[in-house]
């Protein structure tokens, strides 16, 4: 395999134009901490962003900040930290889970992957904060789309648009993002020994009430002791996050409290605990065990998660934590991945999406990793592929086996 290392956007394009040219296809990576989710990738070169690195602007009060696309993400969190602000959208890191380093994301993967945390019922997801790129498409032109100030964007915005599309569209080698103040403070109460369904019932109540819950998640039994290093104990606890101002914090909490005083013990975890905890959850350090044991990542209604996971359970070994209220259900699958009878779980429960997010290489070539789509949604990705990318050269077949008009690697 060739592996070419740009360290500016103009080599970027001259790669990009030589493999069109070639009709070489190309696996884009950036520190590769993503790089086992989707389907094997077999292409002969490598188009590696990691040398693209370097805060280019950063304008704290105008809360704006642009990288390029191999910088890290730690460092960026880190530069945002000593200003008191943050990512609001909180990126999960996916190293953990995948069996590799925590902290070895990039902000280019951040968009490719559309990444978001505990907090995306509040903050959303990266999509959400974009402002602007500066990409290479697979017809061989740099592009730009979007700018560098917060205001809103009139047509049609390609920087949203390359949101989770996995670096299938073009090679991203700038971006700027929306930066917010970071909570001054934060509290999570933990409400023990729920059982799921009556845990989704609470979540909905908290998130329903003034007490502004950033995020909610529940953790069952056996499943709680995973996080924070086991201190939270096994007992079921189902969390609940309150963050900003001390006084504003603290005036919240108890208004929760007084809310839900009757569903059972509850524990308060205090700021610096609480960071750690919710980092775990986004991380999914649960099921971050060393394994290829399948783990999917699902997007449900609220109210039909417990449902899912009990029904998926009648059918399959499987163990299952929530986020977002009950919104995303992490799972983890003993052996086979099951993936036609979870899919057919969430059609029966109303919809939803399902992607498979660790697996044996064997398995991530036999299963359609990405939820498929409906055939109007599949008809407008494959033209905006064609618009972007019309030979294929961009990570062929990572989100769907496909027929590719580039040169595929033989085998």
């Amino acid at each position: 395999m060739t592996t070419f290392t740009p360290s500016t956007s103009d080599e970027v394009l001259s790669v990009v134009q030589w493999a069109l040219e070639q009709e070489a296809p190309l696996e884009i990576v950036g520190h590769g901490s993503k790089r086992n989710i989707g389907r094997p990738q077999q292409t002969e070169h490598m188009l590696d962003l990691s040398g693209l690195v370097g805060v280019t602007l950063y304008e704290p009060e105008e809360l704006v900040l642009s990288a390029r696309a191999g910088t890290p993400l730690a460092e960026i969190e880190e530069l945002l930290a000593r200003n008191g602000q943050q990512l609001a959208f909180e990126p999960m890191d996916y190293g953990p889970l995948l069996g590799g380093t925590a902290g070895r994301g990039t902000i280019g993967g951040v968009l490719a992957a559309n990444l978001s945390g505990p907090r995306r019922l509040k903050a959303g997801a990266a999509r959400d904060h974009i402002l602007g790129v500066h990409a290479v498409s697979g017809r061989g032109e740099a592009f730009k789309s979007g700018g560098r100030v917060v205001k809103n964007v009139t047509g049609y915005d390609l920087s949203k648009g390359l949101a989770g599309s996995w670096g299938t569209l073009a090679a991203v080698t700038e971006l700027t993002f929306k930066v917010l103040p970071a909570a001054e403070t934060e509290m999570t109460l933990a409400i023990r020994g729920l059982v799921d369904d009556v845990a989704i019932a609470v979540m909905a109540l908290a998130m329903g009430s003034s007490a502004e819950v950033s995020s909610a998640a529940h953790l069952p039994e056996g499943v709680a002791q995973r996080v924070l290093g086991g201190a939270l104990g096994g007992d079921a606890a189902t969390l609940l996050r309150v963050e900003g101002f001390g006084p504003s914090v603290t005036y919240r909490v108890e208004s929760l409290m007084e809310l839900l005083g009757r569903a059972g013990q509850i524990d308060r975890i205090e700021a610096d605990r609480a960071r750690l905890l919710w980092r775990d959850i986004r991380d999914c350090v649960p099921f971050a065990d060393g394994t290829e044991k399948p783990v999917w990542r699902v997007s449900v209604a609220p109210s039909e998660a417990a449902k899912l996971a009990l029904a998926l359970r009648m059918e399959a070994a499987a163990e299952a934590f929530y986020d977002w209220q009950g919104g995303l259900v992490w799972l983890r699958m003993e052996g086979d991945p099951e993936a036609e009878t979870l899919r057919r779980l969430i059609r029966k429960l109303g919809g939803g999406h399902a992607t498979l997010v660790r697996a044996s290489p064997a398995w991530r070539a036999a299963v359609s990793i990405f939820q498929p789509q409906q055939p109007g949604l599949a008809a407008l990705s494959a033209r905006l592929k064609e618009q972007f990318d019309p030979k294929g050269i961009f990570n062929p077949g990572r989100m769907a086996a496909e027929a590719q008009s580039a040169k595929v690697a033989q085998s």
